[in-house]
Order: C-alpha cells, then structure tokens, then sequence
C-alpha cells in the first residue's frame, strides 16, 4: 500500500497566487426550504426511482453497510432533532423503498407530516429517526432542511457535513469500484463508477476493509490503495497538521460521456476551478457568480446542461454548479465560513451529491456567498483532471501555499 506523506503538492500555483478581490452583496441567509409543484415532484420521484433500480441492477459483491434501524432503541442518543417536511409524504417507514409500489400498509409506522422527531443516524439516502416510541427510515429530502437542530451542537456538525479525512493522487490508472471486489486483469470489469487517470488528485473519506471509500453520487466507491500514492491527512480541526495538509476537502464526480454537451460540461467545471482557486482574507467575502462569472463564451465557458427547476436545458457555463457545489461541502466542514446565501437546485437537489447538499449559481437568485470569519487568510484550490473527480480542498494561507501542480 502507497501511504507517502507528501512534502511538496507543487509549487506552479506560487508564481500565481493572488488575493481575490471580490465585492461584498447583501444576501439572503440560504437554507430556506423550497416548495415543489407536484409536477416537480412526481419527477424526482421517477427519477429517483430510475437512479435506485440501475444501482441496484449493477452493483454485486460486498459493500459499506449503514446502520439500520434494527441498530437503535429506545435509549439511543439522538444526532439531531428535525421537522418532517408538508409538501412530502409524511410517514415513519419500516423498510427503506424505491418506489412507493413496494410499500405496504404495514410498512408505514407512524404519520408524522409537519412533526418534530429526532435523527438517530444519517445514511446517503435514508434517514433512522424516532418519534415517540417509533424507530424507523424517512428519506433526507422529507425534512425541512431550516428545522434541523443539532443535540449537541458543540460537537456535532450540521446534518449535510461529511469530514473528509485525507488527500491522495493516483498512482497509476486508478478504479473507483461500485464494491470490495477485487478487480480482475485490467479492473475494466464493468464494476467500475469511473476510471481515473494517473496523477488525478481526489480526497478520501475513510478506509475500511483495507479500502479507501469516496462518495460517488449518491453512493459509495471504493479504491484498492495500490493505485493511490502521496497520501496526505486533511486536518481533523481547523488547526492545520502539517504546512502541506488542508483544513477540508471534498471531492465530487461527474459523468464521462463523451457527447459534444457532456465533454463542455467537463471544459467548464475545470475553466471554473481556475477561477475560484486563490486567497480570501479575513472578513473578506465570496460571491461565486462574480467569480466564475458572467457564463459566457468570452470567460472561456461553453455551451452545457444547466439544471434549472429540475430539468436541464443548455447554456454557457453548464458545470460551474458542481464547482460551487463541491467548495459548498468543504465550507461546511469549516466553522470559521459565513454561508450568507446558498440555494440548491429543485427537486431533491443535484444528483452527483447527497441530498440538498448543493449550491446553484448563475443568476443573483442562485448564488453562493460565503464570509472568512478566521482571523487568519485561507486558501481555496481547485482541481479536475477531465476524468471525473472534482477536488476542492481549503488549506490555511500563510504566504507561500503549497499547492497541487498541473
């Protein structure tokens, strides 16, 4: 296994290193939830329904069990206390479902549409909550995204924070497998969510089994850590651990079909990394359409699938929402960020991350703003190899910045 620590990421983004200057915006606090037409949501709910059975009809061999509800009683301490949603299917259920033609009568413990209850344990899709003396799933996108409250707000993150504890490279053409399997001959086995490039930079949640996991979409992929090297530990704090590891990381992937919009989507994720990769200072604020933008041909973007309202239509800069999207998730992991405004897309959110963990720019609506609240100025780097992993990584900016090198 290739565990290196990493001295050096590079140094080619010294010579360009730059403070953003970025004017400041009042903007409207963003975790407000949004209503749906039943238009809308009939969509999701096909879409999601689609999403399921094609996992389910690919995926063999071992995977990350979450937690069931079987897991928990009574007397288990509760994560957050949340509000079911009134626009949604307002039910505690016994088993966890694709489509509502699977559920039975019994399956449905308790109505508690517009309810208080507490969550027990967060999975990608399926929530373990308790209400009363009810102990069953509701899926992420049935609660009110503004009525979550943490227990113990100290020491528990907001519901959406997944800490991604290190950054590597791959070492060679890297697998990101749909199970524990181990691949045979070449890993293009058909058991693959992407195939990586050599030198692609991503980060990792955990290992487990001897594997390293990412999350790809809404689901999980696992690297056999041979193909990995320059291991390098993402600061469990905001302390940083070395002078070469970040505070936080998050790393998003992207579909590689080779159609004329897909390839500009992929153009303009990397064109919108460039952009926002750079230093803000203390109490400095980012406004990302101001960054990125405007979306047109002359800032280099091209014509792509923007996803508005649930479906997706073409226009200049289609991709820079999963850039926002993706800095969005390392942000939260941080305490010392302001988010002053944030919207995800309709319907359940963006697919190629969990559920309203998104963060739409593109017009002043669809915005992400944020604040450094640090005393100290921070680094924000951004990366895509063009082969389906989008890296953002926030490191604490003391002058000269290690950095990742093309």
């Amino acid at each position: 296994m290739k565990r290196i620590l990493c001295i050096l990421l590079g140094i080619s983004l010294l010579l360009g290193t730059v403070s953003f200057a970025w004017a400041e915006e009042d903007g409207e606090d963003g975790e407000d939830d949004i209503e749906y037409s039943a238009e809308e949501l009939a969509e999701m709910e096909a879409e999601e329904k689609e999403a399921e059975e094609n996992v389910a009809a690919v995926v063999t061999g071992e995977v990350y069990h979450e937690k069931t509800r079987e897991d928990f009683d009574l007397n288990s301490p509760a994560l957050y206390t949340a509000k079911m949603r009134t626009d949604f299917g307002g039910s505690i259920y016994a088993i966890k479902w694709n489509s509502l033609d699977e559920v039975t009568t019994k399956d449905k413990l308790l109505e508690c549409k517009g309810q208080r209850l507490e969550v027990l344990y967060v999975g990608l899709r399926w929530l373990v909550v308790r209400k009363d003396n009810t102990i069953g799933y509701i899926k992420r996108e049935y609660v009110a995204q503004s009525d979550i409250v943490p227990v113990d707000p100290v020491n528990t993150p907001p519901l959406n924070v997944q800490k991604h504890s290190y950054i590597a490279k791959t070492a060679m053409t890297c697998h990101v497998r749909k199970s524990m399997t181990p691949s045979q001959g070449n890993g293009d086995d058909g058991n693959n969510w992407v195939i990586l490039k050599p030198g692609t930079e991503l980060s990792i949640w955990k290992f487990y089994k001897g594997w390293a996991m990412v999350n790809y979409m809404r689901e999980y992929g696992y690297i056999d850590p041979n193909e990995l090297t320059d291991l390098v530990p993402v600061s469990p704090t905001d302390e940083e651990l070395y002078p070469d590891s970040p505070i936080a990381a998050y790393t998003s992937y992207y579909k590689m079909a080779q159609t004329e919009t897909n390839l500009n989507r992929i153009h303009n994720i990397k064109t919108g990394c460039g952009y926002i990769t750079g230093v803000l200072q203390p109490g400095e604020q980012f406004n990302a359409n101001k960054i990125m933008g405007p979306y047109r041909p002359n800032r280099g973007y091209k014509e792509a699938g923007v996803l508005t309202q649930g479906r997706t239509k073409l226009g200049y800069g289609g991709g820079t929402c999963q850039v926002s999207s993706t800095l969005y998730n390392v942000l939260i992991q941080l305490p010392g960020i302001e988010i002053n405004h944030r919207r995800p897309h309709g319907g359940n959110g963006a697919s190629y991350l969990p559920i309203f963990c998104d963060a739409a720019v593109g017009n002043p609506e669809l915005n992400l703003i944020f604040t450094n609240r640090y005393d100290f100025p921070i680094r924000i780097v951004g990366t895509s190899n063009d082969d389906g992993a989008l890296l953002m990584r926030i490191y604490r900016y003391h002058g000269e910045q290690i950095a990742s090198a093309e």
